[in-house]
This record gives structure tokens, C-alpha cells and sequence, in this order.
């Protein structure tokens, strides 16, 4: 009598594991795309709330969707070299922190860069302007 309770305890106790564990695999995209701030975290979210009506079918597609993003490099399909100009202005501040390094340059001339034209900021006639050549001592 004692052992057939036993097993029942044992069986319960297996299932509700197994229930638990399903539902905390579901979360791992999301977890990734949290952790390296996808701009489409919240669907990835719901639709991993989703694949536990499908029976984790469209699973492993989260995870490929949650894994492919980075900030630093985005999706990854730019050409290498390639600059990705980000709507956040990163290629301004880059801009703007090479000139200040070659405003620290020791005892050369230099001549102030014109500013780049962004969507943000309208300033610059012109994309690009020639720049001239730095003079190594």
C-alpha cells in the first residue's frame, strides 16, 4: 500500500517537473534577445508563449530570430567595411571623436572637418569633403 502511494507521489512529481521545465525552455529566446536588447524582444516573447501551443514547433526559429541580432554589428548582413549608419547617430559621434583626437595631435595644423549630413541633423552642404592628408613627423 505504502509503495503505490509511493509511485503516485513519484509520477506527480515527474509530471509537474516536466510541466515546469517546458515552460522555462520556452523563455530562453527571449532571455537572449533581452539580454542583447533585440529591438523585437517583446514578440519573441509572445510568440515563445505561442510554441507551447504548437508543441515548441516554431522554437528553434525563436531561437535563430533571438540569436542572429547584435548591437554592436546589428543583423550582420552589411559588407565587411562596410559602415551601417544607425538611426541612433553612431557615425556623428565617431565623427566628432575623431575630431577631437586630432585636435590632440602634438604641434600639427589641422583644419576643422566639415559636419556630416544625417537624417537628424541637416547641417552639411555637402556628404563628404576632401580632407587633407596628415603630415607625420
Amino acid at each position: 500500500m505504502f509503495l503505490d502511494y509511493f509511485a503516485l507521489g513519484i509520477l506527480i512529481f515527474v509530471a509537474v517537473t516536466l510541466f515546469y521545465a517546458i515552460i522555462a525552455i520556452h523563455d530562453i529566446p527571449y532571455e537572449i534577445a533581452k539580454h542583447r536588447n533585440h529591438p523585437h524582444q517583446d514578440a519573441i516573447h509572445v510568440a515563445g508563449w505561442v510554441s507551447l501551443f504548437t508543441l515548441h514547433a516554431i522554437w528553434p526559429f525563436l531561437w535563430i530570430w533571438a540569436t542572429v541580432y547584435r548591437p554592436e554589428r546589428g543583423w550582420g548582413f552589411a559588407e565587411q567595411g562596410e559602415v551601417a549608419v544607425h538611426p541612433n547617430g553612431a557615425l556623428v559621434q565617431l565623427e566628432e571623436r575623431i575630431a577631437k583626437l586630432e585636435q590632440r595631435l602634438p604641434g600639427e595644423k589641422r583644419e576643422q572637418r566639415a559636419p556630416v549630413k544625417t537624417p537628424e541633423s541637416p547641417v552639411a552642404e555637402k556628404m563628404s569633403e576632401p580632407h587633407p592628408p596628415v603630415e607625420k613627423p
